[in-house]
């Protein structure tokens, strides 16, 4: 029995992809930035950017608001929306894994951090340049998982 009792809102694809690739830039200077204290702060601003995705999905995001505002007026609209869910999960995902490398680096351990925003930016990249995005992938597959349990 499911408690959802409307559709869930819709988002242009586009968004998500525009925010990922602005993501994925800030995580590649992370890395270059390596152990170091500037990485530390930038991986905790990239964190942060997660929290209001995470929440309330990626068009709630500072990048979110430069795709509505800059760049989205100069595209012809979207063929299709999509489910906010996904990329919703998406913004969780990452938000847990920068989250892991502020930890870490806050405690100390700044040999996390380039790991961290790594593999953050390894999913960023993927979503902004193919599309794949693999935290709306995982919501899939966990969504797939639980219809098989029940």
């Amino acid at each position: 029995m499911s408690l959802e009792t409307s559709s869930p809102p819709r988002i242009d694809p586009r968004g998500p992809r525009v925010g990922a690739g602005i993501t994925a830039v800030l995580l590649a200077v992370v890395v270059l930035l390596g152990t170091t204290t500037s990485a530390l702060v930038l991986l905790t601003v990239v964190a942060l950017s997660f929290v209001p995705g995470a929440v309330r999905g990626p068009q709630a995001t500072w990048q979110g608001w430069v795709f509505r505002t800059l760049i989205r007026p100069r595209l012809a609209p979207p063929e299709e929306l999509e489910d906010v869910r996904p990329p919703r999960f998406a913004q969780t995902v990452g938000l847990v894994v920068t989250a892991v490398g502020v930890v870490a680096g806050w405690a100390g351990a700044l040999a996390v951090l380039p790991w961290a925003a790594g593999l953050a930016f390894v999913a960023a990249a993927l979503n902004a340049t193919v599309g794949l995005c693999l935290g709306c992938e995982l919501y899939l597959l966990g969504r797939r998982l639980r219809r098989a349990s029940s």
